[in-house]
């Protein structure tokens, strides 16, 4: 809570161009008008629920700038990407080129395309700015979380590293830690977790952070939780489970694989491993890349997860992040290719946000997307019949493995602190 008052409005970031510009994207057309239309009709938007504990305020992105992208993008990938000839857009007339930066297959340029990068990019840099400039301490953005996007390349539906660009320019922010002299807190570095709980590993954050040097300072921590198997997108060495014994391992980049199936059980079985990482962290920022994709009914079709609040469900999980852990959070969206699911699922974390979630037992509203939502029509996302194949054999490798990280986690940060004088409880 950022003052001894009423806790600090929600902040929202949606428009009717981030929207319009959003649902051009070929993976998920329409998709961001669905989502914020059922925000809206849900009268979270305008705080017409008699129940929310807090207010909501929706600002509108602003585009980001040239140098903002470029705190991250390359010079040759920006001059393609931010080309607004349409026609070059539309029909990507140097193929080459293309294939090198990714603009093909499941990323193809589109008309659009520069406004959707700078304008989708600057959503996710408004929402952090909010949360900079102490406007709140709990931002949403529903349009980002694109954690595929790499330096030069675009790549599984993703065009522009809007959470790297974020966690960039969290690193940047001095922060007054608690109970530590004002000239002291202002030299210290604000740490940064970013939890990623879409069905695909997040590899481009991942790897943009990742270090194998035991002297990196431990400003960043990246844990994702996700499908792994072979062939599955994106490949990467650090979509396994880490081993703390490997030349490569770093405690601050970790991986958390689960196996087809994936049930609310399963989550509710790993999540104290997840809550371990966090207390021994102990993040000024949290950002949760809440990818919907892991749902049941998705076409994906991996996991079986479900929207409910009972014990591991995805609301029970992103309530635990939002209420009981320590920091300001950011959250974006991500995958997910059930429309209208996305949009109960966002809708029900904004709900949670607000502090009163609303009832998965809430009819959806009368508006234009009103028939996207049968049968049911309420808010809603059950599991399915889907086997889980993360039998408890293979989820007691999962906490014994993290055991150890945890303890090299520990170790490390413990060491840092000893070097710079920074005194932490962990």
């Amino acid at each position: 809570m950022l003052g001894d008052q009423e806790p600090p409005a929600v902040v929202y970031i949606g428009s009717q161009d981030l929207a319009r510009i959003s649902s051009l994207l070929p993976s998920n057309r329409k998709r961001s008008v669905i989502v914020h239309s059922l925000v809206s009709s849900l009268g979270l938007l305008n705080n017409t629920t008699t129940t929310c504990k807090r207010r909501l305020e929706v600002i509108s992105p602003r585009k980001a700038t040239y140098k903002e992208l470029a705190a991250y993008h390359t010079r040759d990938y920006l001059e393609v990407v931010l080309d607004r000839t349409s026609d070059r857009q539309r029909s990507g007339s140097e193929p080459g080129l293309n294939a090198e930066l990714g603009l093909e297959d499941d990323c193809p340029m589109f008309a659009g395309l520069a406004e959707y990068v700078q304008l989708v990019g600057g959503a996710t840099l408004t929402a952090t700015k909010a949360l900079q400039q102490n406007l709140t301490d709990i931002a949403l953005c529903w349009d980002g979380g694109r954690h595929h996007a790499r330096k030069s390349q675009a790549s599984g539906f993703c065009y522009v590293a809007d959470c790297i660009l974020a966690i960039l320019t969290l690193k940047r922010l001095p922060v007054q830690l608690k109970d530590v002299p004002i000239p002291e807190a202002i030299s210290q570095k604000p740490r940064i977790m970013y939890l990623d709980l879409d069905l695909h590993f997040s590899d481009a954050v991942s790897e943009a952070f990742y270090s194998s040097i035991s002297s990196a300072t431990p400003q960043v921590l990246t844990l994702s939780i996700h499908h792994s198997s072979p062939g599955f997108f994106p490949v990467s060495e650090r979509a396994a489970l880490p081993d703390v014994m490997s030349p490569e391992f770093d405690p601050f980049t970790l991986s958390l694989p689960l196996k087809q199936g994936a049930s609310d059980a399963t989550y509710a079985r790993i999540w104290p491993l997840v809550e371990q990482v966090k207390n021994t962290f102990s993040p000024d920022f949290v950002v949760l890349q809440c990818g919907v994709d892991t749902l049941a009914g998705d076409p994906c079709a991996t996991f079986n997860w479900s929207l409910g609040d009972s014990a591991g469900s995805m609301g029970w999980c992103v309530q635990k992040v939002i209420n009981e852990w320590p920091g300001k959070k950011l959250l974006l969206g991500g995958g997910g290719y059930n429309s209208p699911n996305a949009a109960r699922a966002w809708s029900y974390f904004t709900s949670i946000a607000l502090g009163s979630p609303l009832s998965l037992e809430t009819e959806i509203p009368d508006h234009g997307g009103f028939p996207l939502y049968g049968p049911s029509f309420t808010l809603d996302v059950p599991a399915g019949n889907m086997f889980d194949h993360n039998s408890e054999e293979y989820l007691s490798t999962l906490a014994v493995a993290f055991d150890k990280i945890n303890k090299e986690l520990y170790n490390r940060l413990n060491l840092r602190h000893v070097n710079s004088g920074r005194q932490r409880a962990i």
